[in-house]
């Protein structure tokens, strides 16, 4: 009588664990999905076709980005000031992205790393450049 007993637990046990797999599996699949919308929001269409409504939408206010040519920048203001520069440009800078990957940080948010292409009135500028985003979701 017993090892019915037990094999109806470890069947049930067995069962719960796959279950919560799943879910995690479809939880972190929806953040990936996320995080590659709000990418191509920010870049396809608000940088590449200079949305500035959008671009301010999307930046947060407590920015931290770090440029490999000009350093750590923390205001929004100044990132804004930047791409209306950018803009203002007679010749058309774009970001195409060439490959990401995404992963959960626990509860506290998610890392996405890839390789990106800027590219001058479509031409490639340079060697594609990786890049990471350090991101925290907020309502």
């Amino acid at each position: 009588m017993k090892k019915p007993i037990l094999f109806l637990f470890i069947f049930l046990i067995s069962g719960m664990i796959k279950a919560q797999t799943n879910e995690q599996v479809l939880k972190m699949a929806n953040l990936k999905t996320e995080i590659i919308k709000m990418d191509s929001l920010l870049f396809t269409v608000a940088f590449n076709e200079c949305k500035t409504d959008l671009f301010k939408k999307i930046i947060a206010d407590d920015i931290e980005f770090f440029d490999d040519r000009s350093g750590l920048n923390n205001s929004k203001e100044h990132e804004i000031k930047t791409f209306n520069e950018k803009c203002a440009r007679s010749e058309k800078v774009t970001r195409k992205l060439n490959s990401t990957t995404i992963d959960k940080l626990g509860d506290f948010g998610a890392v996405q790393l890839g390789d990106h292409t800027f590219l001058v009135d479509g031409v490639p500028v340079g060697t594609a450049k990786i890049y990471s985003y350090l991101g925290t979701k907020k309502q």
